[in-house]
Formats: C-alpha cells, structure tokens, sequence
C-alpha cells in the first residue's frame, strides 16, 4: 500500500516532507482517508437518506402514523438521556400474592398524575421468553420494590424464564423489604 503514496504529488509526500523512508505510513494514510470517506458519507448522505425516507413515509397516512410512533418510542428508548428503563423493579403481578420482574418506563406528569391518589410509576412488564411483549401498567410507587439488577442481567433473567439467575450486589439485600412485611401484615 506504500505505492499508494505515489498517487499523491512529489512536493506532499511524507519521503520528501520528512526526507527519510517510514514504512507503512502509506498503509495508515490510506486507512485514513477510507475512514474518513466513511465518516462523511455515513453523516451526509446518510442523514439525507433518512430524510428521503422519511418524506416518502410521510405521505402514507397509515403508515405514517405508525412510523412516527414507533421512532418516537425507539427515540426515547435507545436515547441516553430520559429514564426509561433504568430501573428494575418488582411489582405484584397478576395477582397480590405473586412478584414480576418490571421495568419503570417513567413518572406520569400528565392527566393521570392528577387523577390519582398516591404517587405512580409507569411500568412495564415483560413476558418471558419474549421481553418485547408485556403489559404496561401505573402503579402505586409504595407498592414497588426497586432491585439493584441491571438492565441488562434483569433482560437475561427474563428470557431465560428465570434459568439465568442474576448476580447478587451490594449487600445481596432490595430495599423494600417494609413492602414484604406490610404484605404480609395485610
């Protein structure tokens, strides 16, 4: 690849800059600019691709809607900012005497915030093995157990239908135990 620096002109090449021979400076400098012909197209006319795409997507009502509702869900999922699924849970689910594993999707400020007594989490609960079917419910954030499980580790737990077990951390304690007590006082 150093003959590759014979494309470039005599006055600019690193042998004549430097006036000696480094070898291998014509591998790395064609590396570069495949790296950076990467960079510009990627950013470019990629975001201009998406853009196309985008207003063609636009112009069909149905899918229209669906498009934007589903980059708006995945815009906030994947986005590093926000607080949807940080926290793994636990809730009483499907019924009192029974825990799920559950993800808090966020805090309601809107309409139900208002119509509720007690304070409420949003949170999802995945179906194993599937994690991408649920159920999404509010509930009282009293009656949640916030575990200190990763995501990650909480998402394996999950698809492996409890097989995986995680780690224990910290302490191998939840906070919440006043929670199982007061459960079982009732």
């Amino acid at each position: 690849m150093d003959q590759s620096l014979l494309l470039l002109p005599r006055a600019i090449q690193p042998e004549q800059l430097l006036g000696i021979y480094i070898p291998g400076i014509g591998t790395l400098l064609t590396l570069l600019v495949v790296f950076i012909t990467g960079l510009v197209t990627a950013n470019f006319i990629g975001q201009r691709l998406v853009r196309f795409w985008e207003a063609l997507l636009s112009r069909i009502p149905v899918v229209k809607s669906i498009y934007y509702s589903v980059k708006q869900v995945s815009d906030t999922l994947f986005s590093g900012s926000g607080e949807a699924f940080r926290k793994v849970l636990l809730v009483r689910y499907p019924h009192p005497e029974a825990w799920a594993v559950a993800f808090q999707t966020g805090t309601p400020t809107t309409d139900v915030s208002q119509h509720t007594d007690d304070e409420v989490v949003s949170v999802f609960i995945p179906t194993a093995p599937s994690p991408v079917n649920g159920f999404f419910f509010f509930v009282r954030k009293r009656d949640t157990i916030e575990l200190d499980m990763s995501v990650d580790d909480a998402l394996k737990y999950i698809v492996s239908m409890g097989v995986v077990a995680p780690p224990l951390r910290g302490n191998g304690r939840v906070g919440g135990a006043n929670l199982i007590g007061r459960a079982q006082n009732e």
